[in-house]
């Protein structure tokens, strides 16, 4: 028995008062089902990747996406079948039927989970529903693949990336465009720049300093780096901010530990008391209009 993966995503944009949201479902003729747009995860296609171009083949629309919302397990004959789906913001674009596709409409989630064939697209209608549309998201980035401390002969803070990091900051860069990241900070050490540096060449924009996220600082006192997330998760755009691997793990157990004490517990595909921090890996943080966490989102590698 294999595994094949696949995904998708809730795709919404505000309606026409602009004071709620509207969702796309499609119509698949060769199935006669209405679904929630998805799709196989091409070989060598990463599962965030497939998720864009699925809503861009299903639905005709850009997408940029925000919170992971679940993950459906079923089996087909002698497959298991994963498909993970994301929220989705509708960017610019237009539906035209096809043979994949003939119709989308676009309703209310409620309407939309009346309207879907499967109990399956219904429970993540459901997920989606649990939280506002459009949380503000934060991509905490732990640096790639860095040479070791023993073998670099110079002061810390420059020790570059090696071969294979600067390998994953090429794929992050990638990952970084899905999730439409606007604005790019690092820990001021070369590695954690030139974690970012492909993306910021691809992009134009700048890598802005904040010395208060590096690991040193919030084991001294972790205050100034949650004020500095919290404006930046505040912004206008969705912000990357690239980090060490003992700050990362600190702050993201204790933005969970304060929704736990809201009352409001962070929705995660990881443990929040024990987060993982691999290198190149990248944390998606989504949080409430209040500035409670909502969401955490674990990506082991930008490749997977």
């Amino acid at each position: 028995m294999s595994t094949v993966h696949a995904a998708g995503a809730v795709l919404w944009r505000p309606d026409a008062s602009g004071e709620a949201v509207e969702v796309a479902v499609v119509h698949r003729p060769h199935h006669q089902d209405w679904s929630l747009p998805k799709g196989k995860v091409d070989p060598g296609e990463t599962r965030v990747d497939a998720a864009v171009r699925e809503l861009a083949e299903e639905t005709g629309f850009a997408a940029v996406l925000g919170r992971h919302l679940h993950t459906v397990r079923y089996t087909v004959g002698s497959d298991d079948k994963v498909v993970d789906f994301w929220a989705a913001r509708a960017g610019e674009g237009r539906f035209t039927p096809g043979d994949e596709t003939d119709e989308l409409r676009w309703l209310s989630p409620g309407d939309a989970a009346e309207l879907v064939s499967y109990p399956s697209d219904r429970e993540v209608l459901d997920a989606f529903a649990t939280r506002p549309a459009g949380l503000r998201t934060l991509l905490l980035v732990r640096h790639a693949l860095a040479g070791k401390r023993s073998e670099w002969a110079g002061p810390d803070g420059e020790r570059p990336l090696v071969d294979d990091g600067r390998v994953q900051a090429q794929r992050l860069a990638q990952l970084l465009a899905r999730f439409g990241v606007g604005a790019l900070y690092a820990v001021p050490k070369t590695r954690c720049r030139q974690t970012l540096a492909p993306y910021a060449e691809a992009t134009g924009l700048r890598v802005e300093e904040v010395p208060e996220l590096g690991d040193g600082a919030v084991a001294r006192d972790d205050g100034p780096a949650r004020a500095t997330l919290e404006r930046l998760a505040g912004g206008g755009v969705t912000a990357a901010v690239c980090a060490q691997g003992d700050g990362i793990p600190h702050l993201v157990r204790a933005l969970a530990a304060d929704a736990e004490k809201a009352g409001t517990a962070a929705v995660s595909d990881r443990d929040l008391t024990d987060p993982p921090c691999r290198k190149g890996s990248v944390w998606v943080l989504s949080f409430d209009p209040d500035g409670t966490l909502a969401a955490a989102d674990y990506h082991r590698d930008a490749a997977s």
